[in-house]
C-alpha cells in the first residue's frame, strides 16, 4: 500500500470524471489524500468519500480591468502567476514534509500543469488530459464575435499578450521537465508534447464505465443521429449541421445534440444554422449518466466531429451502448473508433461524412454489427479497471515506469 498525494484544480467535465474513477479504484488500495485550489469543481465527481484527508487551498484570480483598460489584463493574468507560485511553493514544502510515496497531479485550470512541480521534491506522476491548450492553435471564427480588423492589428502589436504567453510556455516547460513521469491520455497527446516541448511521456489510456454506459435491449433505436460534448466551437457541431444538410432531404436525420455546458452565443448560432440548412435540431441539457445513457440508446448513430480532441471519450460511450460511431478522424479519436469495425472514419469534408452517416442509415444489419463489435472492444480493451490498473503501474515505480 502506498501513500499517495493526489492534486488537481479542475472544474467539471471529462478531465475530472476520469480522476473520479481513477481515485474510486485506487482508494481500496492505498492512502490517498487530495489537494486543490478553491477555484475546482469539487462537488462533481466528489473525491471526497474517497479521500483520508482533503485539503483545499484559497485562491482567487484577479480582477480583470474593464475597457479601456482591458488591455492590461495580460499584466494581471502574469501578475496572478507569481501568486500561484508562491501559493504552490508553500503546498509543495506541506506534501513534501508529510513523506508521500508520490504525488499525482493533474491539470490545473490556470497553468494547465500546476507550478507545484517547480517547488516539489517528492516523485511526481503528471497526467496531460490534453496538450497545454495555449500551444494548440483551436480557435474556431464565429460572426457573433464582433472581431474587427483594427483590433487584430493592435492585438499583434500588443507587446503584453506575446509577453505573458512567453512567461506561461516557459514556466510550462520548467514544470514538465521536472515531473518523474509524464502519462499523456493518447498517442496524438504524447506526439503534441514532444513536438513542442521536446519532451516523452507514456500514454494510459482512459476507460469507459461499462455498466454505466450499456446496450438498453428494450429500447428500440430512432432514426436520428447523436452528437454529445459542451456547447462550444470547438467541439464541432456546425460542421455536422453542414454535412447533413449535404444529404436529401428524405434521408436526411434529425440531430440531436447533449450538451450541459453551453455557450449562449454558440447556441444561437448552431440553431440559426440549422435553420438555414433545414436539419431538425434538438437541444438536450443537464442529462444525468443514466438519461444520456438512453439517448445513446434511442441514437441511429453517434455523430462525433470535435476540432483536435486530445482523446474523446464520447465515442468510447457510445460504442459501450452498441451504437455505431460515424467521426472526423483528427486527434485521439483514430485511437479508440475502428475504420469499418466500430463506425466509419472520414476526414473533415461534409461530403464525406454525410456519405457514412448515409451508410449507416441504409445499412441497420452492419449498423448493428459495428455496434457490437464496439461493445466487445470496449469490454476487452476500454474498462477503467484496465486503465487504473496501468495508472498504478506508474504511479508505484514513477522512475521506472516512465523508463519502460
Amino acid at each position: 500500500m502506498a501513500r499517495i498525494a493526489i492534486f488537481h484544480n479542475l472544474p467539471s467535465g471529462g478531465a475530472k470524471r476520469a480522476l473520479y474513477e481513477w481515485v474510486k479504484r485506487l482508494a481500496g488500495r492505498h492512502t490517498l489524500d487530495v489537494y486543490s485550489l478553491s477555484t475546482a469543481d469539487h462537488d462533481y465527481c466528489d473525491l471526497r468519500p474517497y479521500a483520508a484527508h482533503h485539503t483545499v487551498l484559497p485562491f482567487e484570480a484577479l480582477s480583470l480591468f474593464q475597457s479601456p483598460f482591458g488591455r492590461l489584463n495580460q499584466l494581471q493574468r502574469r501578475r496572478d502567476l507569481g501568486r500561484l507560485q508562491t501559493l504552490y511553493r508553500g503546498l509543495a514544502g506541506q506534501i513534501d514534509a508529510a513523506g508521500y510515496d508520490v504525488v499525482f497531479s493533474n491539470p490545473c485550470s490556470f497553468t494547465f500543469i500546476p507550478l507545484l512541480h517547480l517547488s516539489l521534491k517528492t516523485p511526481a506522476v503528471y497526467y496531460l488530459h490534453e496538450h497545454f491548450p495555449n500551444r494548440v492553435q483551436r480557435s474556431i471564427p464565429r460572426p457573433y464575435e464582433h472581431r474587427s480588423p483594427l483590433r487584430d492589428a493592435v492585438d499583434r502589436l500588443d507587446p503584453l499578450i506575446p509577453l505573458y504567453y512567453a512567461r506561461l510556455a516557459t514556466l510550462q516547460r520548467r514544470a514538465a521537465g521536472r515531473v518523474a513521469c509524464l502519462l499523456s491520455n493518447s498517442a496524438f497527446t504524447s506526439w503534441q508534447l514532444r513536438e513542442d516541448f521536446g519532451l516523452s511521456s507514456q500514454v494510459v489510456y482512459l476507460g469507459v464505465d461499462s455498466q454505466g454506459f450499456q446496450p438498453l435491449p428494450e429500447t428500440q433505436r430512432g432514426e436520428h443521429v447523436l452528437s454529445v460534448g459542451e456547447l462550444s466551437p470547438r467541439k464541432g457541431f456546425d460542421f455536422v449541421i453542414e454535412s447533413l444538410a449535404r444529404l436529401p432531404q428524405e434521408q436526411r436525420p434529425a440531430l440531436r445534440l447533449a450538451c450541459n455546458r453551453q455557450l449562449p452565443e454558440e447556441r444561437a448560432y448552431i440553431e440559426a444554422l440549422a435553420r438555414q440548412r433545414g436539419v431538425h435540431l434538438e437541444i438536450l441539457s443537464n442529462l444525468n449518466s443514466a438519461q444520456l445513457n438512453l439517448e445513446y440508446n434511442q441514437a441511429a448513430a453517434l455523430v462525433y466531429a470535435p476540432y483536435l480532441e486530445p482523446f474523446g471519450l464520447v465515442p468510447l460511450e457510445a460504442m459501450a451502448c452498441a451504437t455505431p460511431v460515424v467521426a472526423v478522424a483528427e486527434g485521439g479519436v483514430p485511437e479508440s473508433v475502428v475504420d469499418g469495425f466500430t463506425g466509419r472514419l472520414t476526414s473533415r469534408a461534409p461530403r464525406a461524412f454525410a456519405a457514412a452517416v448515409a451508410e449507416v442509415l441504409a445499412n441497420p444489419a452492419t449498423a448493428r454489427a459495428w455496434g457490437q463489435n464496439g461493445r466487445a472492444r470496449v469490454l476487452e480493451r476500454w474498462t477503467w479497471e484496465r486503465s487504473t490498473e496501468e495508472l498504478e503501474r506508474y504511479l508505484l515505480d514513477p522512475r521506472g515506469g516512465a523508463a519502460q
